[in-house]
């Protein structure tokens, strides 16, 4: 007789015989996790526990993807229109700049090579308002090749006055901050203008407006003026040299590996720096917020995590006499460990299936959600101003969610472990001695 009792109990999951997360096991754990009425505050731990994992989860995936977001806009809006390697002269001026630049432009791997002119002026309007702006003196075939900005012309603008050596091209921002549109005379004023008697005086001059640009970086939109290589060298006393050659290339990451040939193909001693040198601060800077952004984030999902804990621990005290009823019937003490666990794991899968659904939903419609908020705050997030994009981008990466989603079931696991512990634990006659 008592061997057909270890039969039956083994067949239902309940003996040694039964298999790890047997269907004995897996609808214990599910009758667990549907508490009743007199086990509703257990219930609402389970809930919160859920909604914190879930939330936790999703804010991660968003705030990550966000800031990779920014990331590649940055990096490719800042490298649309800058070099990707700077070459300036050590050796004296660059006074033959056309052969140089043809043959930099030849190296394999070189995309572009960009003789440029450079000069800090206070640009201003005749109607008033005035502005500091960086003037890049870049020939017209150039600038047409810098697609981010000759694809970003607003009409009734065009490149056709700039290549004639009659006009500039300037930012919309810059434009609407100083009240000028396409063909209004802006001026310009630098401080390196001519020798006098009396001294150094500021060289004036006004350009018409052939174009307005729009990067989409209020940073470039706001301060940036292109003018005729020609002009910018008479204008800044460089008449027949460029002060650097900046180099596009096609791999950027991979930069180090084209110093050499640059170099070789030069021809005479110059000096290099790449954009990961000019932006090395930026950058660095940008990293370090996003792997503190993911460990401050991480803490959502972990005290959660903590709750999962407190709620199981609350269920094994409440089903103290039916754990014991069942280490009496034949139940192991793994299987009562294996049923608190699924309840416990059960809720961190859950959990972190929603916040993955919700942070990828959410990273699909960002745009959206940052105009929503705008609008029932009344108030601008994520001003151009500040941020330097006009749009909230969002970019999730397959690794890095990944990895999140691996971090929230390790944790959701570590937790069940103890309460679960403690359940297999449990003394059968302590159990049912004042019931």
């Amino acid at each position: 007789m008592a061997e057909a009792a270890v039969d039956r109990s083994s067949k239902s999951g309940l003996g040694p015989a039964g298999k790890p997360f047997s269907t004995f096991e897996r609808l214990v754990a599910w009758r667990y996790l549907r508490a009743r009425r007199k086990e509703a505050f257990i219930s609402v731990i389970a809930g919160f526990s859920f909604v914190g994992i879930m939330l936790g989860v999703a804010t991660l995936i968003i705030v990550m993807a966000v800031m990779n977001g920014f990331r590649t806009e940055l990096v490719s809006r800042i490298l649309g229109i800058n070099g990707h390697m700077i070459v300036q002269p050590s050796d004296g001026p660059f006074t033959d700049y056309p052969d140089l630049a043809s043959r930099l432009a030849a190296v394999p791997g070189v995309k572009m090579a960009l003789p440029l002119v450079e000069g800090q002026v206070l640009a201003s309007a005749q109607a008033g308002g005035s502005t500091g702006a960086l003037v890049r003196g870049v020939r017209a075939e150039d600038l047409g090749k810098l697609k981010m900005v000759s694809e970003s012309i607003k009409p009734p603008g065009d490149m056709v006055g700039f290549a004639s050596g009659q006009g500039v091209m300037i930012g919309t921002r810059m434009a609407d901050q100083l009240g000028l549109r396409v063909g209004d005379l802006i001026t310009l004023t630098s401080p390196d203008g001519d020798i006098t008697p009396m001294g150094v005086s500021p060289r004036i001059k006004s350009y018409k407006i052939s174009g307005l640009f729009e990067i989409g970086m209020s940073e470039y939109d706001s301060s940036i003026i292109f003018m005729p290589l020609e002009e910018a060298q008479l204008y800044f006393n460089a008449e027949g040299l460029v002060q650097s050659i900046e180099l596009f290339v096609d791999h950027p990451d991979d930069i180090d590996a084209l110093k050499p040939k640059v170099e070789e193909a030069a021809g005479r001693q110059i000096a290099i720096t790449d954009w990961r040198q000019r932006n090395q601060t930026f950058f660095s800077a940008l990293q370090v917020e996003r792997n503190v952004m993911f460990m401050i984030l991480t803490l959502i999902v972990l005290v959660a995590a903590l709750n999962i804990i407190s709620g199981l621990i609350m269920l094994v005290k409440d089903k103290g006499s039916d754990i014991a009823i069942l280490r009496t019937m034949g139940a192991s003490a793994g299987a009562i460990m294996r049923i608190f666990f699924m309840t416990g794991a059960a809720i961190g899968i859950v959990g972190t299936v929603a916040g993955v659904l919700l942070g990828v939903l959410v990273c699909v419609n960002i745009e959206s959600v940052r105009q929503f908020f705008s609008w029932i705050s009344g108030t601008v997030l994520f001003n151009p101003q500040v941020y330097f994009l006009s749009q909230l981008p969002a970019e999730m990466d397959l690794s890095e969610t990944i990895s999140i989603v691996v971090m929230a079931l390790t944790l959701s696991f570590i937790a069940t472990i103890f309460p679960a512990w403690r359940a297999s634990k449990l003394d059968p006659v302590q159990a049912l001695r004042y019931e």
